[in-house]
């Protein structure tokens, strides 16, 4: 049984969107992969899912792949079609626990108010017994005889008891209305009690993938040399304030320099230029190359819900009569005893404990989020302030940094975009018919080849 071959999802993606013809430079770029990844990955699709490869005059390989490959890799191993399977059946399981979190609420507020008519009904039936048994009185105020369960209140002069059947309608949900927005909510209720408790997930969790595309892009941009004050804006730096730009490290750029194959030149006067040749092959179209990138990367603002203003104090509505219904419940239980309630007494102390513990969680979640929240924001909005600050820097440098970015154009380099001109062998016919097709470039390659002897020689 064949393995499955160890494939970034990304690359994948990368070939998608550059059109199904790539070099190893262009999906290093496009999905900000380390180089000598990106290489193997490409080495292993071709040869998983039927890939060609074309080789230029200057021995870079371009990588062509059909529109089909993921259809071909998915019939050749089992393994892939029970993947995207299950994560077709996660999808909607995942989908079903969001909503399971609003549905258990309402469940649980129903659960409770049919808890509360059984224990009034108990306590009642207790009271009605006391009576015919000569107890006598009246037991509204009374807090010492036994079967009693009256917890008063004194409210407009009245005193007021929990036997009083008019406490179920002190909620009155009216007050709990709200105007609709004039678009339609993203969410819908359910969804939106599972946002309200819980959020929408971290924004920034592609932000370590955009980090290396964007690096890329820059380096690719500047023609494949630059320095440490153009690449600082994106990278991850300490957390501390740097406002010169002597305060930057030279340090920062050896993950780039791992991840690009890059090497670093020193000019006459101590600068330090990073080279990345390996990066600047393309057989992309130049012009479709962006031109114009962010000054620096930005992370994303948490938010605390995609939940509407109403939604969340519905959401709220129904976590706080969850609990007030749940204490109610405890006062009756309190008014009595296991002889009052029978056999339902397990099932009323059970469904109010289960009501005051999800409630309570329910209650607290969003308040802690909202606080862990507020701490992760501000120390997002400082590391965007202090990439914006090294920005800043290179858009207006000082004198020592303008000489430093002048000798930086003495070492880029153009970039090599492959055509079909420049190729000289592909997997796609055999020899016979590139040599009918294009005699040119494999004279051109035989001349080298015979140059490149002499020279030995």
């Amino acid at each position: 049984m064949a393995a499955v071959p160890a494939i970034e999802s990304g690359l994948l993606e990368a070939v998608e969107q550059l059109n199904y013809r790539v070099t190893v430079a262009d999906v290093a770029a496009q999905a900000g992969l380390d180089l000598n990844l990106a290489e193997r990955g490409l080495m292993v699709l071709a040869t998983s899912a039927g890939g060609n490869l074309q080789v230029a005059e200057s021995g870079d390989v371009v990588y062509v792949f059909s529109r089909d490959f993921r259809d071909i890799l998915r019939n050749k191993y089992w393994q892939l079609q029970l993947q995207e399977t299950w994560a077709k059946i996660w999808k909607v399981l995942f989908y079903l626990i969001r909503l399971s979190v609003g549905i258990v609420l309402v469940l649980l507020i129903a659960a409770v108010l049919v808890a509360i008519v059984v224990a009034l009904v108990a306590l009642s039936s207790s009271r009605d017994s006391d009576s015919d048994s000569g107890g006598g009185g009246d037991s509204r105020g009374s807090g010492s005889s036994s079967g009693s369960w009256n917890i008063g209140f004194p409210i407009g002069g009245g005193y007021y008891g929990w036997s009083d059947w008019t406490w179920i309608w002190w909620l009155d949900y009216d007050n709990y209305a709200y105007q609709r927005r004039r678009e339609k909510p993203d969410l819908n209720f359910l969804e939106a009690i599972y946002s309200f408790l819980f959020g929408d997930g971290n924004p920034n969790l592609y932000l370590e993938k955009e980090r290396w595309q964007l690096i890329a892009q820059v380096i690719r941009q500047n023609q494949g040399a630059v320095v440490v004050e153009q690449v600082a804006p994106y990278l991850e730096l300490p957390d501390r304030a740097m406002p010169k730009a002597q305060d930057l490290d030279e340090d920062w750029m050896l993950p780039v320099l791992v991840r690009f194959n890059g090497h670093p030149q020193v000019t006459d006067r101590g600068e330090i230029i990073y080279q990345f040749p390996d990066l600047q092959t393309t057989v992309q179209d130049l012009a479709d190359l962006p031109e114009t990138l962010p000054r620096f990367q930005s992370e994303r603002i948490y938010n605390f819900s995609r939940a509407s203003s109403g939604q969340r104090a519905g959401a709220i509505a129904l976590g706080v009569a969850l609990l007030v219904l749940s204490l109610v419940l405890g006062g009756l239980i309190a008014a009595g005893d296991a002889a009052t309630f029978g056999k339902a007494y397990g099932f009323l102390r059970f469904t109010c404990l289960l009501g005051l513990g999800y409630s309570g969680a329910f209650l607290s979640i969003p308040a802690v989020r909202w606080w862990v929240i507020s701490g992760r924001n501000r120390a997002i909005e400082r590391r965007n302030q202090q990439r914006s600050a090294l920005a800043d820097l290179v858009t207006h440098p000082d004198p020592d940094l303008a000489h430093k970015l002048a000798a930086r154009q003495q070492l880029t380099q153009a970039r090599n975009q492959i055509t079909d001109r420049d190729l000289t062998y592909t997997t796609e016919m055999d020899v016979t018919e590139q040599e009918a097709l294009n005699p040119e470039a494999v004279d051109r390659a035989w001349q080298q080849r015979l140059n490149s002897a002499g020279s030995a020689d």
